[in-house]
């Protein structure tokens, strides 16, 4: 950590899942006794971070952020058997810095709130025990004895352009006046709600003390003064400030940060697997193939992707780069287009033969379950599977909501860097899923009924005015992705009860396009950083004896809700959703399952409810 007038630290400690998910770059990290943000990507030690191989991400994130971006790293790590606990291994990891500023005295009667930078609060650093490092009140006047903790302060501002500051308190207390020289301001709680009318802002010039609760609220922002665009994990203001106007958020709110992502599954790109290795360090080990052989061979095992190829042999590993530099100039002209991440992955899952590969390894059902031969296509076991997802930027106040391709320099994304990066962090996890592939042709019957179009007109007009109101511009994905996002969070919440993993642990990936070359298919996945991947319970339960039987109660599940009717009959159109019948009690999943914030999801287009029997998919 940094901090006024400090040197570098350890506060703590993140899974580097985390650093992406939940607490990535510009996000405030809520510890024991600080509170933190994590600094931009200008501040970070690349030294210990692994360099991830992914062509079609890194390309992706190319086309995101622009082409200086060079590779996919995972966030600094510490090594696992260090020789000195104390040595200066401990001050590799992620920059953070204080963040909010200002603290408050913790005992009873004192409550004083002033800038960890004025003198009043001083760092008390736990070199043994990390996360017991706090700021005192050094001078407290208030009863007790020792030095009480100073606590983060409790509400912060924030505008949808990913901009944050401290609360404005001096201007808030004094009501955007002139404000007092030499005297200090307080924090106080009446009650034992905690609410923010309970919450009151006192200073010893004499105004009158001033509840939070006048800035919540769009009345709250006429109290508050015009955002400075400050972005804290850069250290950076906007010039001419932000036209934006701010907003009050508490600590800790979950919409102060979203995280704006890409992934891809690693997928085949030859049967064997030193072809496949070798393809997917090309950009490595494409310079050797100018190198006479011998040299060649002496320079494989400076290469970083040595420790992978090694088990084949230099002469093998060799014979394998001649192949593919004489094949890969004719196979760059009919390569698909790198930043696709949708079609790879479903021609792979689709691909009549199974795959055998340390990162993708495939099974195909020989029949599906029964009951499911009318509408579903086929079964894929994926036994092993890679998931790498790579950090592109975060939002503020309203979750990104845009496609894939949308290009990031065009959106109200806010930055990893003050300068273009050329990395950006990722997250590799390997696990294990479910493939289901629907019938192309029922799936295009299904969606010409007269009842169907009129459902999806109703839900692309409340999919206007939602898009209208936040100024976005309308992207509707098809009534065929609503019916296949609807069945995978139906299956999720089944799956859940039999497979042995939590529904929050259980992600979706949904395959829909109508057109030319169509795609209908669902995988539902569960992934862990451990190199060895997850246990296997979810493959088993896509086996047909336990499918079949998974698949028709899930359904039945569907056909009623314990919020019926008022779940059923409920109208997107009324408060602009981008839902059809759905709720927390039938088809709501957590963050981290639902690729789409709970969104686009209507149990009507599935099965059939209280309020509509027309336009089922299945009866």
């Amino acid at each position: 950590m940094t901090g006024p007038a400090t040197a570098a630290l350890r506060v703590g400690e993140l899974r580097p899942s985390q650093l992406l998910h939940t607490y990535g770059i510009g996000a405030v990290t809520d510890l024991p006794n600080l509170s933190t943000m994590v600094m931009g990507l200008d501040t970070w030690d690349p030294v210990r971070a692994r360099v991830l191989t992914e062509d079609r991400l890194l390309a992706a994130v190319r086309r995101r952020l622009g082409g200086q971006v060079a590779a996919l790293r995972t966030p600094p790590h510490l090594p696992e058997n260090p020789a000195d606990p104390y040595g200066d291994w401990t001050r590799t990891g992620v920059p953070v810095g204080l963040f909010p500023r200002w603290l408050r005295c913790s005992r009873e009667r004192c409550n004083q709130l002033a800038p960890a930078s004025g003198g009043l609060f001083q760092l008390r650093p736990n070199l043994y025990r990390p996360e017991k490092t706090k700021y005192v009140h050094v001078n407290c006047g208030g009863a007790g004895k020792g030095q009480p903790t100073a606590l983060p302060a409790r509400f912060l501002v924030a505008c949808p352009d990913g901009h944050m500051d401290d609360f404005p308190w001096v201007y808030f207390v004094h009501r955007g006046a002139t404000s007092c020289e030499g005297n200090t301001l307080s924090l106080t709680e009446s009650g034992t709600t905690g609410e923010a009318a309970n919450v009151f802002v006192r200073c010893t010039c004499g105004v009158p003390p001033r509840s939070m609760a006048d800035a919540l609220g769009q009345a709250g922002e006429r109290n508050l003064p015009a955002c400075r665009g400050h972005h804290p994990h850069l250290g950076t203001f906007k010039p001419g400030g932000c036209s934006e106007q701010v907003r009050t958020m508490v600590l800790g709110a979950t919409n102060s940060w979203f995280a704006s992502q890409l992934r891809v599954f690693s997928i085949p790109r030859a049967e064997e697997p030193l072809t496949q290795a070798v393809r997917e360090h090309w950009s490595l080990l494409s310079p050797l193939a100018a190198v006479p052989a011998d040299a060649a061979k002496m320079l494989l095992p400076t290469q970083a992707c040595w420790p992978e190829l090694e088990q084949y042999g230099a002469d093998a590993v060799w014979a394998a780069v001649t192949k593919e530099a004489q094949t890969a100039a004719a196979e760059q002209s009919d390569e698909e287009e790198e930043f696709d991440l949708i079609t790879p992955e479903w021609r792979a899952f689709t691909h009549p033969q199974d795959h055998s590969l340390p990162d993708f390894t495939t099974v195909r059902e020989r029949r599906v379950p029964d009951g499911t031969s009318d509408w579903l296509d086929g079964v894929v076991l994926v036994h092993r599977l890679r998931e790498v997802s790579a950090l592109t930027g975060f939002t503020r106040i309203e979750a990104p909501e845009w496609l894939p391709e949308d290009d990031e320099r065009t959106r109200k994304v806010a930055p990893l860097s003050r300068n273009p990066s050329t990395w950006v962090p990722c997250a590799e996890l390997r696990g294990e899923g479910v493939f289901l592939a629907l019938k192309e042709h029922q799936l295009a019957k299904w969606e010409t009924q007269d009842a169907v179009r009129a459902r999806e007109e109703i839900l692309k007009s409340a999919h206007w005015d939602w898009c209208m109101a936040r100024r976005v511009e309308p992207r509707w994905p098809g009534i065929r992705y609503v019916l296949l996002h609807t069945l995978a969070h139906v299956l999720i919440r089944q799956f859940a009860l039999e497979c042995g993993y939590g529904a929050s642990g259980i992600a979706e990936r949904i395959y829909a396009r109508s057109g030319p070359d169509p795609m209908s298919g669902i995988l539902l996945y569960t992934a862990a950083p451990d190199s060895e991947g997850t246990l296997g319970g979810l493959v088993s339960l896509g086996r047909g004896d336990r499918l079949g039987p998974a698949i028709a109660q899930a359904l039945e599940e569907a056909r009623l809700c314990s919020s019926d009717p008022m779940c059923a009959e409920h109208d997107p159109c009324v408060h602009a959703r981008l839902h059809g019948a759905a709720c927390h009690a039938c088809l709501f999943s957590a963050e981290t399952s639902c690729e789409r914030g709970n969104h686009f999801l209507d149990r009507a287009l599935l099965v059939e409810t209280l309020a509509d029997d027309k336009c089922a998919f299945r009866p």
